[in-house]
């Protein structure tokens, strides 16, 4: 397939990409540095599209028959809040506009329901956290509202970073709006097997319009 990977250089794009290009997939890799992406692979074109720019990028993704989006708004950014709901917004703008019928979205474990709460407003959420969560989660209520696109919404597991990651076991169990928990009462899964979660619903669509969690 013809895939365009938005945030190729995040902790998540870059093991989208690497999963994507194992599987022969060809790939535009969309970054605001595309110099810093480390695959070198004759199946990867690389831009750096402003996604800001809703006619640039929507020219960009023409012809393409998916898209991804890993964006990123920078945890450190101190407007990460609007900044992650405009560029989010000007994605899927720009995806309708390309004629692009399919979108997944990496979004946040926040908006997972345990009972009738949401993470995010549970009181041990983390609250270094909490503008990230809520704009993920505000952003899947605004793409729920999408009737045109074959979107698909992921949430990670609680516990997917940098300390839960470092192994492709190629095996996970999915959720729809409530987190998957092991035998321990854990919620965890490695950024490898979140990317092999991905590829696996892009090439065997399970989820169009809705959202969906894995773990192990």
């Amino acid at each position: 397939m013809k895939v365009a990977l938005i945030g190729t250089t995040g902790f998540v794009g870059k093991a989208i990409l690497k999963e994507l290009l194992s599987r022969g997939h060809q790939i535009l890799g969309i970054a605001r540095k595309p110099e810093d992406v480390e695959e070198a692979n004759p199946n990867l074109t690389l831009d750096s599209l402003d996604i800001k720019n809703e006619e640039a990028l929507s020219a960009g993704l023409k012809g393409y028959d998916a898209v991804i989006s890993a964006f990123n708004a920078g945890w450190t950014n101190p407007n990460f809040y609007g900044d992650f709901i405009a560029g989010s917004k000007a994605i899927e703008a720009a995806v309708e506009k390309s004629d692009v019928k399919r979108l997944i979205v990496i979004g946040g474990a926040g908006s997972l329901y345990v009972g009738n709460v949401q993470l995010v407003d549970t009181p041990q959420f983390p609250k270094e956290y909490y503008t990230g969560a809520s704009a993920a989660r505000d952003y899947l209520n605004i793409l729920k509202e999408n009737k045109v696109l074959d979107w698909t919404f992921f949430s990670p597991a609680i516990e997917m970073n940098q300390q839960s990651s470092g192994t492709r076991t190629g095996k996970y169990r999915t959720g729809l709006d409530n987190p998957v928990f092991d035998e321990k009462g854990r919620s965890i899964l490695s950024v490898e097997d979140l990317a092999v979660a991905i590829v696996d619903e892009l090439e065997n669509p399970k989820h169009i319009k809705e959202r969906f969690t894995a773990a192990y």
